[in-house]
C-alpha cells in the first residue's frame, strides 16, 4: 500500500505494526525511529525495520504514511521535529489512546499539504517495548479514525484500508466522542486498577504479603491492568482529564450509592446491579469482543 511508513516509537503497538506490515507486504520500506539508543539498536537486532534512526525528522524523509507510536504528551514536540521534512500528501496518524488533544498538539505545526487522520487501534497489552509487539495484535479488533471536518476524505480512507489490512474493524469517530467513550471503557478501569492495587500496597507488610499470596483472580486481573507502561497512562489522564474526571464523577456517585446499599443491607438493590452487570458481560461475549471460557480461558482451576 505504501512505498514507505515511519513508525516512530517502537514499543508494543509500534513494533506489532511492523510485524504485520512485514506478514501483509503493506510497506516496501519500514523506516524506524525512537530517541533511546538501546531501543533503536534491539529493534534492528529483531529486524522490525529496514531504516533506523535517532532523527525523526532524517526517519519521515519521504515516507508515505507516518505513525506516531509514541505517548500522547510527545504529539507536539514530535509534529514540531517533522514538519519541515514530510513529504506533500504524506498520511500523518497515530495510536494514541485521546484524540482531540493529539489533534491540537499536532495540528498547528503540520503543513497543509499533509493529511492529519488520527487513529487508535483499540488492542494491546500489559507489556512494553520492541519486543513485546505480534503481527495478530489487530486483529479482529477495532481502531477508531477521527478525522476533522478538513480532512481529506481520500487520506481517511486509504488509511481506513491500511488498518482493515492489518486485522481490525474501523469505525470513523468525532475525537471528543472518542474521547468520552474511552473514558469509561478503558481510561477509568485503568485508574480503578492502579488505585486498587496501590491501595493493597499501602497496606501493612504483613497483610500485604497475604494480599500478593491469596490473590484471588478478581485482584489477580486488576494488577494486569495495573502493570501497563506507566509514562503513556500519565499522559492519557493528563490529557483527557476533561473526559476522565466527567466520568469520574458519575463513578463516584454511584459508589457512594453502593456503599449506602452494603450499609442498610439492601440486597435488592445489590442484586439488581449484579444483574444488570451481568448482562453487559453477555453482551461483550456476544458481539466478539472476549470468549465465554470460564477464567478468561485460564486452564489452572480458579474461580
Amino acid at each position: 500500500m505504501f512505498e514507505k511508513v515511519t513508525l516512530i516509537g517502537i514499543g508494543l503497538i509500534g513494533s506489532s505494526l511492523a510485524h504485520v506490515m512485514k506478514r501483509e507486504g503493506l510497506a516496501k520500506l519500514i523506516a524506524v525511529s525512537t530517541r533511546s539508543v538501546e531501543t533503536l539498536k534491539r529493534a534492528e537486532e529483531i529486524g522490525l525495520g529496514n531504516i533506523y534512526e535517532l532523527d525523526a525528522g532524517k526517519a519521515v524523509k519521504d515516507a508515505d504514511l507516518v505513525i506516531v507510536c509514541t505517548p500522547v504528551g510527545a504529539c507536539e514536540s514530535i509534529a514540531k521535529t517533522i514538519s519541515p521534512h514530510l513529504k506533500e500528501g504524506a498520511i500523518i496518524t497515530d495510536v494514541g489512546s485521546v484524540k482531540a488533544s493529539v489533534i491540537a498538539q499536532m495540528k498547528p505545526s503540520l503543513p497543509g499539504n499533509v493529511h492529519l487522520v488520527p487513529g487508535h487501534p483499540i488492542a494491546g497489552t500489559e507489556y512494553s517495548g520492541p519486543d513485546a509487539g505480534f503481527a495478530s495484535l489487530f486483529e479482529k479488533r477495532w481502531c477508531i479514525l477521527t478525522p476533522d471536518e478538513m480532512t481529506d476524505k481520500g487520506a481517511t480512507e486509504k488509511l481506513k484500508l491500511f488498518w482493515e489490512k492489518c486485522g481490525s474493524e474501523v469505525e470513523i469517530m468525532d475525537a471528543h466522542h472518542h474521547d468520552l467513550v474511552l473514558a469509561i471503557t478503558s481510561h477509568l478501569p485503568h485508574l480503578i486498577a492502579y488505585n486498587i492495587v496501590g491501595t493493597a500496597d499501602d497496606l501493612e507488610t504483613d497483610t500485604r504479603s497475604e494480599v500478593i499470596k491469596f490473590s484471588a483472580s478478581g485482584f489477580r486481573d486488576f494488577t494486569r491492568i495495573a502493570a501497563s507502561d506507566p509514562t503513556m497512562w500519565r499522559d492519557v489522564f493528563i490529557h483527557n482529564k476533561e473526559a476522565v474526571l466527567e466520568t469520574l464523577g458519575r463513578f463516584s456517585e454511584d459508589l457512594s450509592s453502593l456503599q449506602k446499599a452494603i450499609r442498610r443491607g439492601d440486597g435488592e438493590h445489590l442484586f439488581e446491579l449484579f444483574s444488570r452487570t451481568r448482562d453487559i458481560r453477555k453482551s461483550i461475549i456476544e458481539i466478539g469482543q472476549d470468549v465465554e471460557a470460564p477464567n478468561f480461558g485460564r486452564d489452572d482451576g480458579e474461580e
